[in-house]
């Protein structure tokens, strides 16, 4: 069960732009947070969730989309997110760096849960940003997460023994293909 959990949470790119996600369950997201691990217990990092179309579009031209993809500005009208959690912390607090990939990968778990999905965005507008959301000076952004319901086949294919090619890529039918190393391949000894 929990396997099946890792393997539907891939990076979501494109989504059903018809299907909102809720502010309470964005809530809920965060709070499953609370939860996680954090360096010296110090639970560093704060969050703002925006589900409404007005926030989410001035969000959205402040984020890039999938590095693989030269030719493709992101999502279009009709496939965008539907809801974000921004993943900020305060400058006198610092997190720890591995507190932030525990949080965002915990929310987006907790997203394919409840049927979405999403995506980590870190290729940001960081100064747009702080001021679309009137963070205070000492807030800084590190992560946006994007959700929403998916829209996209993503497959994931084993690796050639041998290969390194990583790079993702979308075949003429638009499916999603993630290449992904064996398990031999990340053992060590």
């Amino acid at each position: 069960m929990f396997h099946e959990l890792v393997r539907k949470n891939r990076s979501y790119r494109r989504f059903d732009e018809d299907t909102p996600i809720q502010e309470e369950l964005l809530k809920k997201l965060v709070d499953l947070t609370r939860y996680t691990a954090s360096g010296a217990n110090r639970q560093a990092l704060r969050y703002v969730v925006s589900a409404t179309a007005e926030m989410n579009d001035k969000i959205f031209p402040q984020l890039a989309w999938a590095g693989y993809f030269k030719d493709w500005a992101g999502p279009s009208e009709g496939e965008r997110p539907t809801g974000y959690i921004i993943i900020a912390q305060q400058e006198s607090c610092k997190a720890n760096p591995y507190d932030v990939g525990i949080a965002a990968q915990t929310i987006l778990l907790g997203a394919v849960e409840a049927g979405f999905g999403g995506c980590m965005l870190q290729n940001i507008q960081y100064e747009k940003l702080q001021i679309i959301l009137k963070l205070p000076a000492d807030i800084h952004v590190l992560l946006v997460i994007a959700l929403g319901k998916p829209k996209e086949e993503v497959v994931l294919e084993e690796m050639h023994e041998g290969s390194n090619d990583i790079k993702y890529y979308r075949d003429e039918n638009a499916v999603h293909h993630v290449p992904k190393r064996s398990l031999r391949d990340i053992l060590l000894g």
